[in-house]
Parts: C-alpha cells; sequence; structure tokens
C-alpha cells in the first residue's frame, strides 16, 4: 500500500506541475491576443449584423463624431463631444454594441457649413461609419442633410433647435420648438406678466426660425406685442447699439438665441450698460452652462433659461453622470444641455442596434420607434415616431456659480411636435 501511495502521490505531483506550467504558459500570452475570440464569440456573426458594406468587423464597429472643435462654435460644441466619448468609453467598458468595441473618428467642423458637409461626407463614404455624433448649429446640420440621406447615414443630432423637420436618417436628442420656444414664453408671460419683448439672435436658420415661431405665439397666443428684433453674425462682439436700443423700449423680456462666442460679449455689455438681469427679465434659450463658463456666472446671473435639462439636477442617473464626466475630463467642468443630449446619442443608437439586432443603418430607422433610455441623466427618454424625444421642460435662472437654480419643471413628459399647426 505504501508503495501505491507514493506513486499515486507522484502522479499527482506531475499532474499538479504540468498544471502550472500550462496557467504559467497561458499567462505569458498577452491578454489582448485572446480578445479578439473572446469578442468574436460574444456577438452575432457580422455578416448577419452588416448587410451594407459599414466598417464592421468581428470585434468593432466605426463611429464619426463631428463637432467643431475650433472657431466660434467651439465653446458650446466641446461639451457635446466630450459626452460622446464618455458615453462611448462607458458602453465599451460594458461589452460594447453587440458584441463589438465602438472605434471612433473624430473630425472638425471648424465652425464652418461647407466643412461640416465635407466631413460628413469622408465619414460615411469613406471611413464607412454605422452612425455619427455631431453637429450644433441647425445651419451645419441643414448642410449635411442632405449627404446623410444622399448616402444614407444615421446622424444623432443633439442641440435644441427649430423643429421643421423630420428625417429617416435623423435621430434628434434635443428638444424642438414646442418643448422648448413656446414652453418659455408659456412660463415668462404667466410668471411675469409679459406682455412686451425684445428678440435678439444669431444671424442664421435657427434663431430666425425660432424667433418666426416666438413672435407668432407672443401676438397671436400671449396677445402681447414685439417691440424689438435684431440679428447679428456669428461670431460678433458689439452689442452696445442693441443695448441702448433696450434701454429705450423697456421690454418686459429680451428673449435671446445669440448663439457661440458672441455671448461672452453680449452679457458682459448688459452689465457694463448697467441692465440688472434681477429686475430685466431675460429669458434665454442657447445659454447653458456650458456658455457661461466662458461668459463668468457673476455676468449673466438672474437671467432664466429654458432646457431640458441643468448639471444641478436632483436624481441618481444625473448624479452618476455628473461624478463619470468630472473624473473623464476635470472637476472644473461644466455640464449644459447639448451636452447631455450628446451623452444620450450613443446609448440610443446602441439600444436601438440591439432592438433590431443589426447595424444597417435602414433597419436601425425602423427600430427606433419606442426605444427607452431609462438611465438618462435627465431621467428618462423614448423616442417618438417621428425621431425626436419624449422629454420635459424646465427653466432655470442663472446663479453667480455658474450652475442653474430649476424654478420649474413640467410636471410631465412632452411628445415632441417638429410641425405644430399655425407656426409653419
Amino acid at each position: 500500500m505504501a508503495g501505491n501511495e507514493r506513486g499515486l502521490a507522484g502522479d499527482l505531483g506531475l499532474e499538479s506541475a504540468l498544471r502550472r506550467r500550462l496557467l504559467m504558459g497561458l499567462a505569458a500570452v498577452p491578454a489582448a491576443s485572446l480578445l479578439p475570440r473572446l469578442a468574436q464569440a460574444a456577438g452575432p456573426p457580422t455578416a448577419s449584423v452588416n448587410t451594407t458594406g459599414l466598417a464592421v468587423t468581428d470585434t468593432e464597429v466605426t463611429v464619426g463624431i463631428l463637432h467643431s472643435v475650433t472657431g466660434t462654435m467651439a465653446i458650446s460644441e466641446t461639451g457635446a463631444q466630450q459626452a460622446e466619448k464618455l458615453a462611448i468609453e462607458e458602453i465599451n467598458a460594458a461589452g460594447g454594441v453587440l458584441g463589438r468595441k465602438i472605434k471612433v473618428i473624430q473630425e472638425d467642423g471648424a465652425s464652418d457649413w461647407p466643412t461640416f458637409a465635407e466631413k460628413a461626407k469622408k465619414l460615411l463614404v469613406n471611413d464607412k461609419c454605422a452612425a455619427v455624433m455631431g453637429c450644433w448649429t441647425s445651419a451645419s446640420r441643414k448642410a449635411v442633410l442632405p449627404v446623410f440621406e444622399q448616402y444614407n447615414g444615421m446622424l444623432y443630432y443633439p442641440t435644441f433647435y427649430e423643429g421643421l423637420e423630420e428625417s429617416k436618417n435623423v435621430i434628434y436628442t434635443g428638444q424642438e420648438a414646442t418643448q422648448q420656444i413656446l414652453a418659455s414664453l408659456d412660463w415668462v408671460a404667466k410668471e411675469k406678466d409679459a406682455k412686451t419683448f425684445f428678440f435678439i439672435g444669431s444671424d442664421y436658420i435657427w434663431p430666425r426660425t425660432s424667433n418666426k415661431i416666438a413672435r407668432k405665439h407672443v401676438e397671436n397666443v400671449l396677445k402681447g406685442k414685439v417691440v424689438g428684433e435684431e440679428y447679428f453674425p456669428l461670431g460678433h462682439t458689439q452689442f452696445n447699439s442693441v443695448i441702448n436700443k433696450i434701454k429705450l423700449t423697456k421690454p418686459n423680456v429680451i428673449f435671446t438665441d445669440v448663439v457661440g462666442g458672441s455671448n461672452v460679449a453680449f452679457y458682459k455689455q448688459l452689465k457694463a450698460a448697467g441692465i440688472d438681469l434681477s429686475k430685466q427679465v431675460l429669458m434665454t434659450i442657447s445659454v447653458t452652462e456650458d456658455e457661461i463658463d466662458g461668459i463668468g456666472g457673476e455676468n449673466i446671473a438672474g437671467a432664466y433659461a429654458c432646457m431640458k435639462y441643468f448639471q444641478s439636477l436632483k436624481n441618481p442617473n444625473n448624479e452618476k453622470f455628473v461624478a463619470a464626466f468630472k473624473k473623464m475630463w476635470g472637476e472644473k467642468t461644466v455640464i449644459g444641455d447639448v451636452t447631455q443630449a450628446a451623452y444620450l446619442g450613443p446609448y440610443l443608437w446602441k439600444l436601438t442596434a440591439e432592438k433590431a439586432g443589426s447595424f444597417d443603418v435602414d433597419k436601425i430607422a425602423a427600430a427606433s420607434a419606442g426605444v427607452e433610455f431609462k438611465s438618462a441623466p435627465e431621467g428618462y427618454v423614448k423616442i417618438h415616431p417621428n425621431h425626436h424625444l419624449w422629454s420635459k421642460t424646465r427653466v432655470g435662472k442663472a446663479l453667480p456659480n455658474g450652475q442653474f437654480e430649476v424654478v420649474y419643471e413640467s410636471p410631465d413628459l412632452i411628445e415632441p411636435n417638429p410641425f405644430p399647426k399655425g407656426y409653419q
């Protein structure tokens, strides 16, 4: 028995040694070399999820990011691309989309609309991106829309805008006019007993169309009066003449949709001219925490903004999002409405691709309606059949610290209606 026991022990010792050598050998193999096979096993075959020649492999799917990193719009668009990268990093850490990690190709629209169109074509035709997260201004969106429709791409567009548009090739993750413009006017008319309005905007599609809609609402619904309406080129920095007109007309409300870097000069000059925003009501539909970072909280304190999201929102989704954003981009970074809406884009695309079981754009478009994102920082969103989002409307009051105090929140989600009757 003793001999047999020694022989058995020897066999076990040999087996243990072989197992150790095998494990040591596996440990010496780079982990990255095992990932492609693991990822391939986790997702469906490429041929079944990509039938249209998109940039999809067994391990990766390519998406584009297209925002202004340079030029006058960079102050507004930087946060959007940061949020998209955060969402993509989180999605990749959780296993990717249909078993594939997201690869990003980023292009700079450079605050120039023809450049946006050129870069959009590159991302779709040359890079064959399965989706693109991008644009900010309506001018840039209008410039790229024919490109996305011609080459059948899918754009996730994050900015609040004027509405009057619906495309199979766009998911609009920001608010349209009825959810923001009309809601803001209704609130200020009721809460501030406002009757007279002075409109100030940047000179391109979104402000002009927004103010056209706003004027109809003020005159036909609120029975008020527009006492002034002025527009300025993007990047404009001299507002003293219009500020003098405001002083002369004494409107109940300054209603502004000035965008980008011009806001820095506008609000500083308002304050220098002695206009006290704690007494003079100002409602903006274009200034978020991102712009205030450049304006300075002390120069805009007291103004109101109508958005669907503010960084100060108190809910578990937002607290988690704000912490993750600051960890990735720095404690001093701020988060505005468009930044949050941009964060929704990659997640809504992921959820839709998983619902469709495909990266094909036609299948993504068909599957989008009804897709819910319950972890949205704003609380909850759902894609409507018209490719806009159900969302709440909120009004915030600007504080000296650069944040907003939420003073109004719609009790329910507002159904998106990009073609409101009587406003076209």
